[in-house]
């Protein structure tokens, strides 16, 4: 068997460990007893307009339409409802046929790296911090991950250490903002000065460098905030995006890619990802949640939730003395542990039944992420014991 997926199935990722862990211990102790912030699992329900779809889709369609194949790239009207919505949304004039419905953004992205990659010294570079499954995903498209270390101020675009990372062989650079693990929202001037940057790297290089949009958090933002459309800033953009987060669908895997006309070679490159979801296998998106998307492309479930919850944590957290990165947007928080090791500040943080994952695994030392789309309840509960763990450093 190939030993590197045996690695890979063995050794879960950090996330899933703690959330496997989390489950045992609320078997243990009652789910009340234990503050797990490990996985991004949203906390607020669908958008209503979600369940009266498919109980009308499953009424008054026929099984056909619910269940059987759609196009590979997808239902044509649900691809052109999608770029409506984009043009709506962004004064854009996408159709139909820049869309490519997927089963989630992680397919999307993976999707995308093994459309592009062409050989191992191809190099995809993620801005640290990052998803952890990146390196998973481009590694697995057969490419080198290499790594922006971050900028520790900011926690924005590291242009200095970009510099230095950039060479001959990059084919793409990951943008995530909202940014999982930070919460941070990339300023559209660092965007901008991003895609000068890569202009110009482009022309020395005599290739296309693409900007892959990772962007499942895209609705998710807080005190006017606003999320740039990077297609409209570079040419040379792909948007892998999720409903996951936005209308709280993780389980049901639906999502998108979007090759923008203005990419180099752009209808090759759109049938370059037709042929990378054959390769991997997906036959098509979900055909019912394709049909729901059709009716829902423009909705999001109660993003105000999240701001509520993001308050209630961040305020809680600092005012005992922990130093947090502000969220601008998502639902995840970023924690200085109270040492320089986040594995072993993590274990210390479990005496007390709280569940955080530390930052090591998204390439970032000395911090710990916290997922605050749990109940409000979790959060309140959870401050006596944060208390206690402070206290517990600073005895």
């Amino acid at each position: 068997m190939n030993k590197e997926m045996l690695k890979l199935g063995s050794n879960r990722s950090i996330i899933r460990e703690l959330f496997e862990f989390s489950k045992l211990k609320k078997a243990e102790l009652g789910d009340d007893k234990v503050y797990d912030f490990s996985l991004g699992n949203p906390s607020v329900p669908p958008a209503k307009e979600v369940n009266e779809s498919i109980k009308y889709i499953i009424d008054n369609k026929s099984d056909t339409y619910n269940h059987g194949y759609t196009s590979a790239q997808g239902d044509n009207n649900v691809r052109e409802a999608i770029a409506n919505d984009l043009n709506k949304r962004y004064n854009t004039s996408y159709k139909k046929e820049n869309i490519y419905m997927t089963c989630g953004a992680a397919a999307s992205l993976c999707i995308t790296f093994r459309a592009l990659v062409e050989s191992k010294n191809d190099e995809i570079l993620a801005i640290a911090p990052y998803f952890t499954e990146y390196k998973v995903f481009v590694e697995g498209a057969g490419a080198t991950f290499n790594v922006v270390p971050a900028d520790l101020n900011t926690f924005n675009i590291n242009f200095t250490e970009l510099e230095k990372t950039v060479s001959k062989n990059t084919k793409a650079i990951i943008v995530n903002s909202p940014n999982n693990p930070s919460g941070v929202v990339y300023t559209k001037e660092n965007l901008i000065k991003l895609a000068s940057f890569l202009n110009e790297k482009q022309k020395e290089y005599n290739h296309p460098i693409y900007i892959i949009c990772d962007e499942p958090y895209r609705e998710i933002v807080f005190e006017g905030n606003t999320v740039s459309h990077i297609p409209s800033l570079y040419d040379n953009t792909i948007v892998c995006y999720s409903y996951s987060k936005s209308l709280s669908l993780p389980g049901e895997r639906i999502g998108y890619i979007l090759v923008p006309d203005k990419c180099f070679e752009s209808k090759e490159l759109y049938l370059a990802c037709l042929g990378a979801g054959r390769a991997y296998g997906y036959v098509c998106a979900p055909s019912l949640f394709q049909h729901v998307i059709e009716a829902c492309a423009s909705l999001t479930s109660n993003m105000n939730e999240y701001k509520k919850n993001r308050d209630l944590i961040y305020n809680g957290l600092t005012k005992i003395g922990y130093e947090c990165v502000q969220p601008q947007g998502a639902f995840y928080l970023f924690m200085k542990a109270l040492e320089d090791d986040a594995y072993n500040f993590m274990e210390k943080a479990k005496k007390f039944n709280i569940i955080v994952v530390p930052s090591d695994n998204f390439g970032v030392k000395g911090y710990v992420r916290l997922a605050y789309c749990v109940s409000t309840e979790t959060i309140i509960n959870s401050m006596k014991a944060f208390e206690k763990l402070y206290k517990e450093y600073n005895k």
